[in-house]
């Protein structure tokens, strides 16, 4: 069996080869899948859900119909069962499609865990990619593109958001992160006080849908925008890639110390140069030599 499962008749949407098929539903507008989604919808086997109550409206809006398929719910508070049976609907054969609520399968969405399980397995996985929040809110936010960091949700209480947000500072990329509405004004309070408030940022709310709305401008800006409003929908936030890091040889020395711990030179090194900002090549020659020096010690 190939590491990828692949359509068994070209142009047969009802002949799937056995596999796991991890396919992106729309954030908003129904329109937004894609004709292979449909495809695979309409020719899988069964069909696990993050919400099966979504999955069934976005196939009836399209004209798939379940027609007596297993419909099976696969979400974070599944038992472990629930994926055995995702699992052993492959091995016996069959094409087994994945939906999250909305958007691409694995990003930030419980889809991750039946992935791995399946990979580990050696059974086939392929993906019919599509809509995703992130990248959405990327294009529309005006900020660099050329290197992100997709930082998931954000810590709920206060103290592990100053945290989290104190690992993000460091970071040479744009970073891309979902919040809730109603934790939206304490998130940009603990950005404006980690980052610094005049880093440039852009809200994203409601992507695709009817009030769609991107607020863009500094953090400080933003905050007094927003100061009065109770935003509604999904939020997502880009946040502007900070300024490099004034590293001097100890700081430097010191940082890939701690990275060297469990890691390999080379990943310690690439950890180390996306928090520093520091160019690559140099970091890792500093990170081979206090190798070495700490091997012949």
């Amino acid at each position: 069996m190939s590491d990828q499962p692949a359509t068994a008749k070209k142009g047969l949407a009802h002949d799937l080869a056995p596999g796991l098929y991890l396919v992106a539903t729309p954030i908003g507008a129904a329109r937004d899948i894609t004709l292979r989604a449909l495809d695979v919808l309409a020719g899988a086997d069964a069909i696990a859900a993050e919400d099966t109550r979504t999955a069934r409206k976005l196939m009836e809006i399209h004209g798939v119909a379940v027609a007596g398929r297993p419909l099976l719910a696969y979400h974070d508070h599944s038992k472990d069962s629930a994926r055995t049976r995702v699992l052993r609907l492959i091995e016996e054969g069959k094409s087994v499609a994945y939906v999250s609520e909305a958007g691409t399968p694995l990003v930030a969405d419980p889809g991750y865990q039946l992935a791995r399980a399946a990979i580990a397995e050696g059974l086939p996985v392929t993906t019919a990619p599509g809509a995703s929040a992130a990248i959405a809110a990327l294009c529309l936010s005006g900020l660099p593109s050329d290197r992100f960091l997709f930082a998931g949700f954000a810590p709920q209480s206060r103290a592990a958001l100053k945290t989290w947000v104190a690992e993000l500072a460091p970071i040479r990329a744009t970073l891309i992160l979902y919040e809730s509405p109603r934790r939206i004004h304490k998130l940009l309070d603990v950005l404006a006080d980690g980052l610094g408030g005049d880093r440039r940022v852009a809200i994203c709310r409601e992507l695709t849908k009817h009030f769609e709305e991107v607020l863009r401008g500094s953090i400080d800006d933003l905050r007094d925008r927003i100061a009065d409003r109770a935003l509604k929908g999904e939020i997502v936030v880009v946040i502007d890639k900070g300024d490099a890091v004034e590293t001097d040889a100890e700081t430097l020395d010191d940082a890939l110390r701690q990275a060297l711990v469990g890691q390999s030179v080379k990943d310690a090194a690439a950890m180390v140069a996306a928090a520093t900002g520091l160019p690559k090549r140099q970091v890792y020659q500093a990170a081979l030599q206090l190798s070495r020096q700490e091997d012949e010690t």
